[in-house]
């Protein structure tokens, strides 16, 4: 639960902010100002949270865990790629109701419309790479390779969440609140997958380990 209450209380310190138009929105809003160049760059970057990219890349990943895991892990294999698809479900499903309740305008570079407030593409971004990573670590046995993972996932999420803001999609609050969202719904994986895993080794022997 501590994993769970600081991106919760920031969520909803942010959400509060953009409903009653608070200060921290014309500091956004003064950031977005000096941040915002539309270029083909952000273009390209912003494109990595979108869903026909990222959502792709967890389902490989999930396919991965859950072949692997069904060869090793025995009976609960398809625990941890089942709650790394139920993360990725929860995005729109918490998104879409937070974005009509808020109805936030987008920002000058984008035509005028409302719903931009928290950004979709940031959270999808940060649950499929994110839960990829998650999933997939628990596998690797090199401490090189599973930084290099970590550092890909940060690298995706945080070239998204820039590409986002300087091609002016989102305002950087919108990009920020997804990233608590996304944190939120990671932990919960995480958790989930800690605890099976701990039930497992305490248990059922997988199916590669013999009798003593």
């Amino acid at each position: 639960m501590l994993l769970l209450a600081p991106p919760l209380l920031l969520f909803a310190l942010i959400t509060w902010q953009v409903v009653v138009d608070g200060p921290l929105v014309d500091l956004d809003e003064r950031l977005s100002e000096a941040l915002i160049r539309p270029d083909r760059a952000s273009e390209l970057l912003a494109d990595l949270g979108n869903v026909p990219v990222a959502v792709p890349v967890l389902v490989v990943a999930l396919a991965y865990v859950a072949w692997q895991g069904r060869a090793e892990e025995g009976d609960r294999w398809w625990l941890p790629p089942l709650a790394g698809a139920s993360a990725m479900a929860l995005v729109p499903a918490l998104v879409a109701p937070l974005k009509e309740w808020t109805d936030r305008p987008g920002t000058p570079a984008v035509p005028p419309a409302v719903g931009y407030y928290p950004s979709g593409h940031t959270a999808t971004a940060v649950v499929a790479y994110g839960a990829a990573t998650l999933l997939l670590l628990r596998l690797l046995r090199s401490p090189a390779v599973r930084r290099g993972l970590v550092v890909l996932c940060l690298a995706l999420v945080l070239g998204a969440s820039y590409g986002l803001v300087r091609r002016g999609y989102h305002w950087p609050l919108d990009v920020a609140a997804s990233w608590c969202l996304g944190a939120v719904l990671l932990s919960g994986l995480w958790l989930l997958v800690s605890r099976s895993s701990r039930r497992r080794s305490a248990g059922t022997p997988s199916r590669r380990t013999g009798p003593s």
